[in-house]
């Protein structure tokens, strides 16, 4: 296929999804986002068989029970990457996936126009489980698994996967993950996503749109507890957030719903900033 010249015209008019990682601690309500959702246009992956919080809120859902069975709902839905020769998400495992699920379920995929998955920490053991059992990472005169090798084959396992979620362009994706917080020999409190292999949750962040903190803000100075997503890449409390649309203000309402018609809004993408820390004025009024 000869490489092609979209248009401003014809890209501003494609349907896009949002690809979104919303991470926070457990029990903070990152599950129960689904039902913020529209219920009719929304699949639920329950990887966790934990759907308590939605348990009388009226959403399909599939139930994956193995890291192949994760490969093929997403070589399913987004078709075959041309840049593969072999499996996973080549041509042949796009055949064979279309001939076990046929076209009439594949029909019923287009109704959805957004895809809650959780969670990517259950989906990153699931794969590691995988890469644990593969023959490649077995020692044959031991018969021991060679660990580091395991290792790196589930942090390129994870990747192929989320890319290949990625290029799902007409549907919006969101990933829930839990949240971890460490604290350093400074007494400074670092973040990061609870998933195994450190590839993964490093890169993952440049690979979707939005990367959202969901935490619990208030409780002093007489202020409830309340639930809130941070969005934005430079905040005050250092957690992990990333805006690339620009429409997301630092703090905004937990409801997916209400976030993805910011996102969708006709609001412009508010330019970066800058501003002089010397032309900042000093306790005392003055400028430096």
């Amino acid at each position: 296929m000869a490489l092609q010249i979209i248009t401003a015209e014809q890209r501003m008019a494609e349907k896009r999804g949002h690809k979104m990682v919303i991470c926070g601690q457990s029990g903070v309500g990152k599950t129960t986002l689904a039902r913020t959702l529209d219920p009719d246009k929304t699949l639920f992956i329950d990887l966790e068989a934990g759907d308590t919080a939605i348990k009388d809120f009226p959403i399909d859902v599939i139930r994956p029970n193995t890291w192949q069975e994760c490969r093929d709902f997403v070589c399913y839905i987004g078709g075959v990457n041309p840049s593969l020769s072999r499996e996973p998400y080549d041509h042949i495992h796009y055949e064979r996936v279309m001939q076990e699920h046929g076209d009439e379920f594949h029909k019923k995929l287009g109704k959805y126009d957004t895809i809650f998955v959780d969670s990517i920490t259950v989906a990153g053991r699931l794969c590691f489980q995988y890469c644990m059992s593969h023959p490649d990472n077995i020692i044959e005169r031991s018969g021991k698994v060679d660990t580091r090798s395991a290792y790196g084959m589930h942090g390129r396992e994870m990747m192929a996967w989320l890319t290949h979620l990625q290029h799902i362009r007409d549907k919006n994706v969101i990933l829930v993950g839990i949240l971890d917080s460490k604290v350093d020999d400074y007494g400074r409190t670092n973040y990061e996503l609870q998933i195994e292999g450190s590839k993964t949750a490093r890169e993952l962040p440049g690979i979707v749109d939005e990367v959202i903190t969901m935490t619990v803000m208030g409780g002093a100075d007489g202020v409830k507890p309340y639930r809130a997503f941070v969005c934005q890449t430079l905040n005050e409390w250092g957690y992990p957030a990333k805006d690339r649309s620009g429409k997301l203000n630092v703090v905004e309402e937990p409801h997916l719903g209400r976030l993805i018609n910011k996102l969708n809004g006709s609001e412009q993408k508010k330019d970066l900033t800058f501003v002089d820390p010397q032309s900042q004025p000093t306790e005392r009024g003055e400028v430096q």
